[in-house]
């Protein structure tokens, strides 16, 4: 039997950064795949970030991860999202070469030390307590002490198009049809979700002329802070959009929708949902948005972003020939919906780790989340702490005002999710602090500090440190009142100072940033003072009175997650407390009174309650803590 200290399960997302942050800590690593072929495969959109997930991207990349790095290397475009609103809720988004992708990153994966790469399939799981056996369908056994599971929506899959089913995984590869009843042997609750993706059609059957193009941006941060040169926009990316005919074929074919027939049980997500699921939703609407995105440089297949649908393929062909542009597309692949199983996540820990059996982690869409961006974030956490849990060391929790991730991780493990979660903006109470700029000013100590952020990594970030603390002093720089500080005033619709002004001052007027100025004065040279440096301390300097309120905010808030809960708290039979509380308490085994708080159905009321039981609980056992008695 071959011997590793962890092995994981699957080789999307989750899997890939899970595989190389226990490599990466020096864990000896197998990643187990049903096909080699589908490592890192783009199995929907070909693109990486998006509204929040841009976030997500940076600061799996600040601890210290790879799907930045990648996304860098092999973009055919790159675009920064809500441009015309504030920093808070600017996302990167690119376009990603898809077969570049997957090349590139198993790459990283087949020359990284400590890691081996297997096609298998896992058809049973033996805990033995410190040691676990995973054993596979042609009677491999490998043996280790820390399992990440990250097998994406290829849990007993079916792909679904109108009619017919089939027991396979995203784009035809295989699926797991063993894993599932391992998991439930082990006692764990297993959902059914579903989820799609559209067609793809010939790029030379469309007629772009009738297309609005989308081009990339040339000057705007990338998703790695590691990247130094910047990536090129080499392609272009289509608008176009559905109207009522579109609309009627699809009302007029409902009753051949498999959710509708009965065909599929499973629930789909919310905020990515099905063409048809749109006209029923929102039936008021004349039209609804459609992206024509190049899936990669080497083939012409183009995929249909917002246009996901299992209708049958007669249905399919007449939905498409109805839209602009596309009366004359070729369909390559049908699009399909797919239902998969996944855990309800209520049974992790904010570290990822399974409550009632050690060394068993979980991360991505097994999890019950969408997404390649949550995917990553979960599988380096999920990564790190396998790896954390190896070496005898404290778990990492990321918190809300820690990072995106916190939050993702946060909502799923405390509240669950009766869908495939995905994370937006809005989720973020401190989304001001959570920027994408700063990923690495939050979390690259945090990814030193477990081992994960190399030397490469972490002189690139001290660097930074300094060109900051360089480019502030600058700030009170005096703008003499003369001519050129007239323009810059004018021409930005905001009224003259009557006498000189600082850099720092000038920066407080709603129209004027960094950037401007620096145009008008060359007080930062770009090769000394890049674009980061610069959009970080304008960000800084401009909000500057916001983020002191948030970080106040914050500070507050983290008494409450200061309070924590010993494991060895019982909480049948308290008085005080409601039934309802105390069955959702025991369900969810809060580490704090934050994450008590955060619990769907647990009032203010009884946090109160529950606070005034955990001080009793602690004056009366002084020997605690959060994982079991202190000898």
């Amino acid at each position: 039997m071959e011997k590793y200290d962890a092995v994981v399960v699957g080789a999307g997302h989750a899997g890939c950064e899970a595989a190389l942050a226990l490599a990466r800590t020096g864990q000896k690593t197998l990643l187990l795949t049903l096909s080699l072929d589908a490592v890192a495969f783009l199995a929907c959109n070909p693109s990486i970030g998006g509204t929040a997930k841009g976030h997500l991207v940076c600061e799996v990349d600040a601890l210290g991860g790879e799907m930045g790095v990648n996304t860098d290397k092999t973009l055919i475009q790159i675009r920064m999202l809500n441009s015309g609103k504030g920093p808070a809720v600017q996302s990167l988004r690119a376009q990603a070469d898809k077969v570049a992708y997957h090349t590139e990153m198993k790459k990283t994966l087949e020359n990284t030390p400590n890691l081996y790469l297997k096609q298998g399939e896992v058809c049973d799981i033996v805990d033995n307590g410190e040691e676990k056996i995973v054993k596979t369908v042609v009677g491999d056994e490998f043996s280790c002490r820390a399992i990440v599971f990250a097998t994406g929506v290829y849990l007993n899959s079916d792909i679904v198009i109108g009619p017919y089913v089939e027991n396979v995984g995203p784009n035809g590869f295989k699926n797991a049809k063993y894993l599932s009843n391992c998991l439930k042997k082990l006692g764990i609750k297993l959902l059914r979700f579903k989820t799609g993706t559209p067609a793809r059609v010939n790029g030379r059957s469309i007629d772009y002329s009738q297309l609005q193009e989308q081009k990339g941006e040339e000057n705007i941060q990338t998703f790695s802070f590691l990247t130094k040169k910047k990536p090129k926009n080499v392609s272009s990316c289509y608008l176009t959009y559905t109207n009522e005919n579109t609309h009627k074929i699809i009302r007029d074919n409902l009753y051949r929708n498999p959710t509708i027939s009965g065909e599929i049980k499973g629930i789909g997500p919310r905020y990515c949902p099905s063409i048809e699921t749109k006209i029923v939703r929102f039936a008021d609407k004349d039209k609804h948005q459609l992206f024509l995105e190049p899936e990669a440089l080497s083939t012409n297949e183009v995929y249909i972003q917002g246009f996901s649908t299992s209708m049958p393929t007669d249905v399919q062909k007449d939905m498409i020939h109805s839209v602009k542009g596309l009366e004359n597309a070729e369909i390559m692949r049908d699009s399909y919906a797919i239902e998969y199983d996944c855990i309800d996540p209520v049974q992790l820990l904010p570290t990822l780790g399974l409550k009632d059996r050690k060394g068993f982690y979980f991360a991505g869409q097994i999890n019950g989340t969408s997404g390649y961006e949550e995917a990553a974030a979960q599988g380096i956490i999920a990564g790190i702490n396998a790896s954390l849990y190896l070496r005898n060391k404290e778990e990492l929790v990321l918190t809300r005002s820690d990072a995106y991730i916190g939050v993702l991780i946060d909502d799923i493990v405390t509240k669950g999710t009766n869908e495939p979660y995905r994370m937006m903006t809005s989720r973020a109470e401190y989304r001001l602090t959570l920027r994408q700029d700063n990923a690495d000013m939050r979390l690259t100590e945090i990814g030193r500090k477990v081992g994960l952020v190399d030397d490469k990594r972490y002189k690139v970030f001290k660097n930074k440190l300094k060109k900051l603390e360089q480019a502030k002093a600058l700030l009170d720089i005096k703008l003499k009142l003369d001519d050129t500080l007239v323009e810059l005033f004018e021409e930005n619709n905001e009224s003259v100072p009557r006498t000189s002004i600082s850099v720092r001052e000038a920066l407080k007027r709603v129209n004027i940033d960094l950037f401007k100025i620096n145009k008008k004065y060359s007080i930062y040279s770009e090769k000394e003072y890049p674009y980061d440096i610069i959009n970080e301390l304008n960000i800084m300097t401009k909000f500057e009175g916001y983020l002191k309120i948030q970080q106040e905010e914050i500070a507050r808030s983290k008494k409450n997650e200061e309070i924590e809960i010993p494991a060895e708290f019982q909480y049948t039979g308290l008085k005080g407390l409601r039934a309802e509380t105390i069955q959702k308490l025991q369900e969810i085994k809060p580490l704090n009174i934050g994450q008590a708080s955060r619990i769907s159905g647990v009032s203010p009321a009884d946090i109160a309650v529950l606070s005034v039981l955990i001080k009793r609980f602690k004056e009366q056992n002084k020997n605690w803590g959060m994982y079991g008695k202190i000898d």
